[in-house]
């Protein structure tokens, strides 16, 4: 369709003085054509390579096993060692680094690998799909936004629609409460449609909500194909389940991980997932024999174990209800569906696992005699686990290593690939063993689809696409690997994989913060005979070894890869840009109504001292709260309840509750609340009502980081931080304002524990 220089349409037509002397013309959208497939492609968090059924493990996955019986496993498929990275090679089909997102899209470095957001110089799939005249939906996590611009404020450029997606439901930030979440419909923040006391689950959310999209969308239009991106938060941290599921997990990983990695290792060799040679790689280092535990420590490993089971499980089973919801619209046999994960098993829950992953981003490492007091809550909306190394290096099996790591436990994850229409039916169930990297998906779809991505897009020199398409190998297993050269990065760890002749080698190095870049030890390794990295070939091969590290550094000036930063604290002074809303003299002026905001735009406070001053007015009913930020597992509340002022500070279910030893007046007054730091992570509370002081409380633990929920003002928006109200007991007085001044800067060794603890959240 010709255009004009402004980007109107030319007209066609014949324009003269009458009906009789002119000519109408209509412009024709562009359309992928009759039978072009739909796409799903559905994303899972944080799973590991043996953790699905039909990969090996003891988890029940039979609607993703189904999945794989009528289509085709990848089994040495991989992706980068975290999510956001992972997400922008996904949706690009490009190096993650050039295209903005060496890391989490929390942070911004002020070096092109790391925007925060994916570069506008290349096209997401949904962007390159919508022109061509596909509907395109997203649901779930997105994590591709910097996170001081998601909220209701934005700016939304790098929301979902703004890269291309017609419809998007789901949650911006890397995680959240699946009880509880923060959710985002198109470019608004909205509350879930029930509670979780009325059995509301975020992943029962997101299907129906994806489900609804499409067929409103056939429905209206049965012509046009679609384009759906459903990315769980599952199996992410926070494992949560509904009940039904944790109770049917009980005591299935009573026999714990050394058995569980042996059970599943040799499934995986009789299911040809892995070699018969390959090994089971030793314990990573910090993981204990099971049969070395303490009784407390086991208990409490297997009940966390199974809280990851059953979230799984009730994952598959949605997307069971996906899959049944495509067949009864008449829709599955011609979409393509790709299933994946981003990274590998998570080592976020430490050694010992975590009732509350929280405490474990405060530095607080929680024994398990201190945390099987509550083992009942593990898995619900009390509590925010997480399992230990021991089920993470489990969930990895055979390798080593986890999630964020450059070796295989951290970049080799499951895929699937099916598709009824266009996969023959002997090849069904299917295994293929060629190198796929996440960024070759787009590239192989595009050769699907008959699309050629555009080398400029309004008006926008586009990256070129650098994946390969491995479309070949989808109807011939002995098809070669066409992506035979793939580098790999993290926070300075790095690794190389090259197909030299039939022979993979890869050489890696598990970098330290702080350690020299220059000296630091690589290892070297045939994958393609031991792919569990068991055989460290450098002394033997050094020659090799120096061949791939110098191959290593072209592949990353090629990709953008440098410079290589190792930075934790020093990325936490970027939130503090001058187009942040973190102002410089760190205030912040709250006025209802406003919606809920996610924790890296709202008011700084954690590891902090602030006051935060309300302005009200109040008649001798009014009560509710003024302000509150994070969840009944840890966060802090303060509201006026029978004419007190109150605040409730929650360090993982540890109350302190500071109320007014004065009643507020009728009419204008301000109430405030003071929080100090103190030392060694402790702190102390104040209350003032009009300035007069009006009482004061110890704070045993001073919290670095609350939740992954933010603030709201004028209510709890989410489950209840405080055990003296039901949420969202919303304000019913005058709220006028609501002033939050923080102090400069954090204190001392808190600000490297924040930001040890934010990179290891992500």
């Amino acid at each position: 369709m010709a255009t004009n220089t402004d980007g109107t349409t030319q007209f066609k037509g014949r324009i003269g003085r009458t009906m009789a002397d002119s000519e109408p013309w209509f412009s024709e959208p562009n359309h992928p054509g009759e039978q072009a497939p739909n796409v799903v492609v559905i994303l899972l968090d944080d799973t590991g390579f043996a953790q699905l059924g039909c990969f090996g493990s003891p988890i029940d996955t039979p609607h993703i096993d189904a999945l794989a019986a009528r289509g085709l496993r990848f089994t040495n498929f991989h992706v980068t060692p975290l999510c956001s990275p992972t997400r922008a090679a996904l949706l690009t089909g490009r190096s993650n680094h050039a295209v903005g997102m060496r890391s989490v899209s929390n942070f911004a470095t002020g070096f092109p690998h790391q925007l925060g957001h994916i570069t506008n110089h290349a096209a997401t799939v949904a962007e390159v799909l919508s022109d061509a005249g596909y509907a395109t939906f997203a649901a779930g996590k997105w994590h591709l936004a910097p996170m001081d611009q998601c909220s209701a404020a934005g700016p939304f450029d790098q929301w979902p629609l703004g890269r291309g997606f017609h419809r998007f439901y789901g949650f911006l930030e890397g995680e959240t409460d699946q009880f509880h979440p923060e959710l985002v419909a198109d470019n608004h923040p909205v509350h879930p449609p029930h509670r979780s006391d009325g059995g509301y689950h975020l992943s029962e959310d997101l299907v129906d909500q994806t489900l609804k999209m499409i067929a409103d969308s056939t429905g209206v239009r049965p012509d046009r194909p679609f384009f759906t991106y459903l990315a769980f938060g599952a199996t992410h941290a926070p494992h949560q389940a509904p009940q039904a599921y944790l109770d049917k997990y009980r005591g299935r990983f009573d026999e714990g991980w050394d058995v569980a990695r042996e059970g599943i290792h040799q499934r995986q060799i009789e299911m040809g997932i892995i070699p018969p040679q390959t090994q089971l790689a030793p314990r990573n280092p910090g993981v204990t024999a099971w049969d070395e535990l303490t009784p407390n420590e086991s208990r409490l490993a297997a009940r966390l174990q199974e809280a990851f089971a059953a979230f799984l499980d009730h994952t598959d089973a949605q997307i069971g209800r996906l899959l049944d919801g495509l067949e009864r619209l008449g829709q599955l046999e011609n979409t393509i569906v790709v299933l994946l994960a981003d990274n590998g098993a998570s080592q976020e829950g430490g050694p010992f696992g975590v009732m509350h992953e929280m405490k474990f981003f405060n530095g607080i490492i929680e024994m398990p005699d201190e945390a099987i007091a509550r083992i009942d809550d593990i898995g619900g909306p009390n509590s925010h686990s997480n399992y230990p190394w021991g089920w993470a290096q489990s969930g990895n099996t055979p390798f080593k290593w986890y999630k964020q790591n450059t070796h295989e436990g951290g970049v080799h994850v499951p895929m699937i690939w099916s598709w009824p229409a266009g996969i023959p039916e002997p090849l069904h169930g299917g295994l293929r063993s060629q190198f796929v990297f996440v960024s070759d998906i787009v590239p192989t779809l595009y050769e699907v689809l008959g699309v050629t991505p555009p080398s400029t897009r309004r008006g926008l020199t586009q990256l070129p696409v650098t994946g390969h398409s491995f479309l070949a190998a989808v109807t011939d297993p002995e098809a070669p690997a066409t992506n035979r050269l793939q580098y790999f990065e993290n926070g300075g760890s790095r690794a190389l994989v090259a197909d030299q002749g039939g022979e993979l080698w890869k050489a890696v190095c598990r970098h330290l913060p702080g350690a020299d870049f220059e000296t630091e030890q690589w290892e070297l390794y045939r994958l393609d005979l031991d792919p569990s990295e068991c055989e460290d070939l450098a002394s033997t091969h050094p020659e090799k070894l120096h061949e791939l590290i110098e191959l290593w550094w072209s592949e990353a000036d090629r990709h953008g890869v440098l410079p290589l930063d190792d930075r934790g604290v020093e990325l936490f002074a970027t939130r503090y840009h001058p187009r942040s809303p973190h102002r410089p003299d760190r205030r912040y002026v709250y006025r209802p109504p406003m919606s809920p905001m996610p924790g890296q735009a709202g008011a700084a406070i954690g590891g902090r001292s602030f006051d935060l001053t309300a302005t009200v007015e109040l008649s001798p009913s009014d009560e509710g709260v003024l302000f509150a930020t994070g969840t009944q597992n840890a966060g802090l509340s303060v509201f006026v309840q029978n004419r007190r002022l109150i605040l409730d500070y929650n360090a993982f279910g540890d109350h302190l509750v500071c109320e007014s030893t004065m009643e507020i007046p009728t009419g204008a007054n301000e109430l405030t609340v003071q929080l100090r730091r103190g030392p060694k992570r402790t702190g102390t509370a104040a209350l003032l009502v009009n300035g007069q002081p009006a009482g004061t409380a110890e704070i045993g633990l001073f919290m670095t980081m609350m939740s992954s929920i933010g603030p709201s003002l004028g209510q709890d928006a989410g489950s209840a931080v405080s055990t003296r109200y039901e949420a969202p007991f919303a304000f019913t007085g005058t709220l006028k304002q609501v002033v939050i001044q923080t102090s400069p800067d954090r204190f001392g060794d808190l600000a490297e524990t924040t930001a040890r603890a934010e990179m290891s959240r992500q």
